[in-house]
């Protein structure tokens, strides 16, 4: 947005800011607030407190960062407002999540380390954040944030003294990161519809038993050598000799890779599913589903243990449904995915679900690239939460003037006005 446009939007802004950060206790504190959000919001290709602030009239850089970077108000309160406040609005088709990085320099920025880099796409010194979003194919917005804390921080007490990271926060892995978000959702009253996730998540059968284990159904990617069971295929019980333990109940045939499976029903069992239109024209491709019961060691203790709270283990996996796609062009099944969802699910609707998280793609960029969610310099626990809140805070201040009935009319703050720029 250019100055002008985010003039016109500031007394829409105002009721925001009102609303959105009625828990921070001071009325300069709002203030600062409404002026972040308009810094992060003006056309500038950096979105640090010290250009932001120089872009605006009353911009303030120290004001700006003691409020970002040392003051004691708390975020989580904002992000539950805002949450509850876009939830409706978006009416999400399924949550999404997944986890983003920040390329750093050094090691003192708070929880920074040499790990796999998804911005940069290897291994690379960063940050990494794991974040769930409200997702429907017109909008989408993320709901909380967790901020990965790698093993080498976990007892390193100086840097963790420096940076401010809270004692609570120790070294957990990004899926039980993710688990925790949802648990602290539903403590707010929200309850996803259907959890979509990458392979990174997917593929983890604790994450999957995590999500059955809450009651959320999930869609998410895995990769082609997911062991699986054809669905009809049961378990059987050798015979007990009378000494020892009773043999465990257990499949005849060792399972087989996804890839496999559905190699075997080939390309012609796979029928063609449009997901998306866009201007470029319709999204389509080729896809099958087949009903199986996911295996592997992980999988089967994990199974046993839910059917032991509930009663005795009959060795029976819990049945899914794998989705495979095989684009025309290619010469074998390309990607594949889990879901729970109930067996008589359309595949189109398995389909648009396995491929909704192109929304939060979208998310990222104008969140990194439009609203500089990557651009924080300060190094402390305190600064990097209350940046990436205010961020999320501009994003769904835009995202609702989008969603608005005339946000495509020329006074909106949405569009691109040709009067000269004026200072806001």
């Amino acid at each position: 947005m250019d100055a002008h446009e985010v003039n016109r939007a500031r007394a829409k802004l105002a009721l925001f800011v009102a609303d959105v950060f009625a828990s921070l206790p001071r009325k300069d504190q709002r203030a600062k607030s409404d002026c972040y959000l308009r810094g992060l919001m003006l056309d500038g290709r950096r979105k640090s407190i010290q250009p932001m602030a120089e872009r605006l009239p009353d911009g303030n850089e120290q004001n700006l960062q003691q409020f970002v970077n040392q003051s004691t108000w708390d975020p989580v309160p904002v992000r539950r407002r805002i949450a509850e406040r876009m939830v409706p609005q978006i009416g999400p088709d399924a949550w999404a999540v997944d986890d983003v990085s920040f390329p750093k320099d050094g090691k003192m920025s708070v929880a920074v380390a040499r790990q796999y880099c998804g911005a940069l796409g290897k291994r690379a010194n960063c940050q990494v954040a794991v974040s769930v979003h409200a997702v429907s194919d017109a909008a989408s917005c993320p709901l909380q944030w967790r901020l990965f804390v790698p093993q080498e921080w976990a007892h390193d007490a100086a840097r963790r003294h420096k940076s401010g990271i809270p004692q609570e926060a120790g070294h957990r892995e990004k899926w039980r990161l993710a688990l925790d978000t949802f648990d602290e959702l539903a403590g707010w009253g929200l309850v996803p519809p259907v959890v979509v996730a990458d392979a990174g998540y997917g593929q983890n059968a604790d994450f999957r038993d995590g999500l059955a284990g809450r009651g959320i159904g999930y869609v998410v990617a895995v990769r082609s050598d997911v062991s699986v069971h054809p669905h009809d295929v049961q378990p059987t019980v050798p015979a007990w000799s009378g000494n020892g333990r009773r043999p465990q109940p257990r499949y005849r045939d060792k399972p087989s890779a996804a890839a496999v499976l559905v190699a075997g029903h080939g390309r012609q069992a796979f029928t063609e599913i449009t997901w998306r239109e866009r201007s470029r024209g319709p999204m389509r491709s080729r896809f099958l589903a087949l009903r199986v019961r996911p295996a592997g060691v992980r999988s089967r203790r994990l199974a046993q243990a839910a059917a032991s709270r509930d009663g005795c283990w009959d060795g029976v996996l819990p049945e899914v449904t794998l989705l495979a796609e095989w684009p025309e062009e290619a010469e074998a099944p390309t990607d594949y995915w889990l879901a729970s969802l109930p067996a008589d699910t359309p595949l189109a609707e398995l389909v648009r679900l396995a491929k909704i998280r192109w929304r939060i793609e979208h998310d990222y960029r104008e969140l990194k690239h439009g609203l500089g969610l990557d651009h924080f310099e300060g190094r402390s626990w305190a600064g990097w939460q209350h940046h990436v809140t205010l961020v999320t805070a501009a994003h769904a201040f835009l995202t609702e003037q989008r969603l608005a009935p005339k946000a495509d009319t020329a006074g909106s703050p949405s569009t691109r006005s040709s009067t000269p720029s004026r200072t806001c």
